[in-house]
């Protein structure tokens, strides 16, 4: 019932150690990512946060392409691997139980 809001990752020095922390946290956490970025942040979502932790894609919000892709963080990774994104990304990750 509550959520963070982190915005951008840091594109370089302190991603990891951001990822690190943020990988603890119990609460829903919300962030802003850019086409050329997800696929590389997805991955460390399945490295630090843990491959089944729940995961929501989204892009285009309020616009005619609209589309929402949910799944653990392993599946949604694969799935902008073989299907490049487009658009404005909005990432939701599930707090750790």
């Amino acid at each position: 019932d509550k959520f963070v809001f982190e915005g951008f990752l840091p594109v370089k020095k302190g991603r990891q150690t951001r990822l690190k922390l943020l990988a603890e946290e119990t609460r829903t956490v919300i962030f802003y990512e850019s086409t050329h970025r997800l696929i590389k942040t997805l991955t460390q979502f399945v490295e630090f946060f843990d491959e089944n932790r729940q995961v929501s894609v989204s892009r285009e919000l309020t616009k005619l392409y609209e589309e929402t892709i949910r799944g653990t963080a392993k599946e949604v990774s694969e799935y902008y691997t073989n299907k490049p994104p487009k658009g404005e990304i909005v990432i939701i990750v599930a707090g750790r139980k």
